[in-house]
């Protein structure tokens, strides 16, 4: 390079190379990944998390469902004085195994619920069952839940609510329904089943 040609290169105003710079597209498509990839990523991760919570909630549909099952035909029972006797943590222990495979239970959450939460009681009459979700400004009314289920031509209703937590903060206000006790908002996942218990020995 001559002496005179980086002159003219020094010579030449501030504008021309602001010009040239936008002009050149090396890196680009580098440039244009680091814009998109955040609301990209971002929406890939909330239907991937949307999916897993819809999927986890059927699998506790058929769970309750498989539990209700057994204490319709007296594979399950309570307070009976027989082998097949369950307390609530045996019951909530054995519905924590039917969905394993996405929904872990620790061992206190086994002895002390905070997040599968269970209620199993008889009643006289189907009329008797209640209808609606427990919930009160926002949270889940756990105040009359028990396990009792009554034995043999029984009617019983068995309902299992898990708060799911949310991980992707966009999807929080779309899909979160209920507050936890420690002001968490989740996803309240809920499964419900109606029983007349069998005849059985």
């Amino acid at each position: 390079m001559t002496l005179d040609h980086r002159k003219d290169i020094r010579r030449r105003p501030v504008t021309g190379l602001f010009r040239r710079l936008l002009a050149r597209r090396d890196g680009a498509t580098a440039i244009e990944f680091g814009i998109l990839c955040i609301p990209f990523f971002v929406v890939i991760f909330a239907s991937v998390e949307t999916f897993v919570a819809f999927s986890a909630e059927q699998l506790l549909v058929s769970a309750t469902d498989t539990m209700a099952r057994k204490l319709r035909t007296g594979e399950i029972t309570y307070n009976l004085g027989r082998s097949t006797d369950l307390t609530e943590a045996q019951f909530r222990k054995a519905l924590c195994d039917e969905i394993a495979i996405v929904i872990t239970c620790s061992a206190d959450e086994i002895k002390k619920p905070n997040k599968l939460l269970v209620d199993v009681r008889s009643f006289a009459k189907f009329s008797d069952i209640p209808r609606a979700v427990p919930v009160t400004n926002e949270m889940l009314d756990t105040s009359a839940f028990r396990f009792a289920p009554g034995g043999k031509k029984s009617i019983n209703i068995v309902r299992a609510y898990y708060r799911w937590d949310i991980v992707t903060d966009i999807i929080r206000p779309f899909i979160a329904n209920v507050r936890a006790p420690d002001g968490s908002r989740n996803y309240l996942m809920m499964a419900t089943t109606v029983i007349q218990n069998e005849e059985y020995p």
